[in-house]
């Protein structure tokens, strides 16, 4: 028989967290503590912004007739009033005012993700430097990112990773200069970019260039696609001519057949999350989620803004499980997976992955033997 997931199991099992934006993991009692030192003028307390996050969607007649139906009605538990996580990101971002408070979200993250998910390593995006913080320059702040990345792992055990967001706005020439400050200013941390912002902001073709350059340094890339974008034409884009190892999100791969089969067959890496600031939109993400399992996709869970939405990596592996129906053996495979598509060096990737496959040995050894529940996608997926 195979031994039933439980809750004990999904929080002990030792993950890997690929997709997570710094600004996102903030705490609410964070960032009501700045705000208040720097005394912003909010439209309502730090800890009630955060509570009411709930990004509205765009334009519904962009995602008429697609394979997994986007919902167009608001859902019950959408806020009366409604922050969306760009804007919850902005004040959060004009919060911070010094090399140490960059160094102190880095640590929180990481502790969070230790205490509450296991998270054994952890690769964080992070933004352009804020205007405010430009004497720190891009060499100062990622200093100030790796000092709370090094006291993290000295203090939990972990292994960690930075990668540049590219915001994708922007224009090919600022995204090509963001990458050149990256190359010319190396630091063991920063490990790769990501081409991140709302996909309909701009097309990967826009940063082929930057991509390019990125690729040459020896950097590794990855970029949001197919999430706002109901086609699956620009994740083959970022494939084919960004040259990305893995791709953030991709539910909308599944619009196209051919796509789902060559992603398929050439194991590309999908960071998924079942949690998303479009509180309406969440079913749509798990039932989409589930039919990349169903395709025999290579499906990695991430939390994403966990501080925001709010969630937790252990989170979302509990909603694969007990909402999408994701299998105790799925889910071993998805922590597995998650090790062997990170940025660490070929030692530590191996290290980490075999301290992954001793604990499941472990985990596994203390469940009693039980039929799996059922695995079927429920008819209402909350």
């Amino acid at each position: 028989m195979t031994p039933a997931v439980s809750a004990d199991w999904i929080r002990k099992l030792p993950k890997a967290e690929l997709h997570c934006h710094l600004i996102g993991t903030v705490r609410a009692a964070t960032f009501a503590d700045l705000a208040r030192r720097a005394r912003l003028d909010l439209p309502a307390e730090p800890e009630r912004i955060f509570a009411d996050i709930n990004s509205l969607p765009p334009d519904p007649s962009l995602y008429a007739d697609t394979v997994i139906p986007v919902p167009l009605e608001r859902s019950p538990d959408e806020p009366e009033v409604s922050y969306s996580l760009f804007q919850a990101s902005k004040w959060v971002i004009e919060s911070l005012r010094d090399a140490d408070d960059l160094t102190r979200i880095v640590y929180e993250a990481f502790e969070d993700a230790h205490r509450l998910s296991a998270v054994r390593h952890l690769e964080l995006f992070f933004d352009d430097v804020p205007e405010h913080l430009s004497a720190l320059g891009y060499a100062g702040s990622v200093a100030a990112y790796a000092e709370g990345i090094r006291l993290a792992e000295r203090d939990f055990g972990m292994t960690g990773r930075l990668i540049k967001g590219i915001d994708r706005s922007k224009s090919g020439d600022e995204a090509l200069a963001r990458v050149r400050e990256v190359v010319d200013n190396p630091n063991e941390y920063v490990v790769g970019i990501g081409l991140d912002n709302l996909e309909t902001a701009g097309p990967p073709e826009r940063f082929a260039d930057a991509y390019r350059l990125a690729g040459q340094a020896g950097l590794k890339r990855t970029a949001h696609s197919s999430e706002h974008t109901p086609s699956a034409q620009n994740t083959i884009t970022c494939l084919d001519l960004l040259g990305c190892d893995r791709i953030d999100h991709g539910y909308y791969v599944l619009e196209d057949p051919e796509v789902v089969a060559r992603v398929r067959d050439d194991r590309v890496a999908f960071t998924v999350g079942s949690t998303t600031s479009r509180r309406s939109w969440r079913p749509w993400r798990r039932a989409s989620i589930r039919a990349m399992l169903d395709a025999g996709l290579n499906v990695i869970p991430c939390s994403d803004d966990p501080g925001m939405f709010p969630t937790t990596l252990t989170n979302e592996y509990a909603i694969l499980n007990e909402q999408i129906g994701a299998t105790h053996e799925q889910l071993s495979r998805m922590a597995l997976r998650a090790v062997e598509a990170s940025w660490l060096p070929d030692a530590e990737r191996a290290a980490l992955r075999a301290e992954v496959e001793a604990a499941l040995v472990e985990l596994d050894a203390a469940l009693p033997d039980a039929a799996l529940p059922d695995t079927a996608l429920p008819d209402t997926v909350r």
